[in-house]
């Protein structure tokens, strides 16, 4: 079972960081053109809204059931630096990242001005986007 969730969660970076991509680009071309925040904008930043939140899903039931997640939780850990990514860097960078990117989704839901919407998926998406690549595991993660 953990070798299936473990795959799954590392296939579902993939389209998580796609989804994130696309939701920025489309939000940046829009400001830049100065459309109105419309139906679509709004659904475009879903995208990365829903897939930030089941790659964190995903990524909350690793946690629990890795023999390096939350069972290793230990003085001894920390001081590797590989555990310690696993244990306690790569979750809380991934939480901000997701926290982040909700902030933004929700504070452009509300009504106001359309530059000023697009303004704030386009920052805290970036935000949550480099907060999420500064702690990916790299030098294990499936190309």
């Amino acid at each position: 079972m953990y070798t299936g969730i473990k795959h799954l969660h590392s296939f579902f970076a993939y389209i998580l960081l796609a989804a994130i991509i696309f939701s920025l680009g489309y939000a940046i071309y829009k400001f830049v053109t100065k459309s109105p925040f419309d139906k679509s904008a709004q659904k475009m930043s879903m995208v990365g809204f829903i897939a930030s939140h089941l790659q964190f899903l995903i990524g909350l039931i690793v946690y629990v059931v890795s023999p390096v997640g939350i069972t290793n939780f230990s003085g001894e850990a920390m001081g590797d630096s590989l555990s310690r990514l696993y244990l306690l860097e790569h979750p809380l960078m991934m939480i901000l990242g997701v926290v982040l990117i909700s902030f933004g989704y929700v504070r452009a839901k509300k009504p106001g001005d359309d530059a000023r919407r697009y303004k704030i998926v386009i920052i805290y998406y970036t935000l949550g986007l480099i907060a999420i690549l500064s702690r990916i595991p790299w030098q294990v993660w499936p190309t």
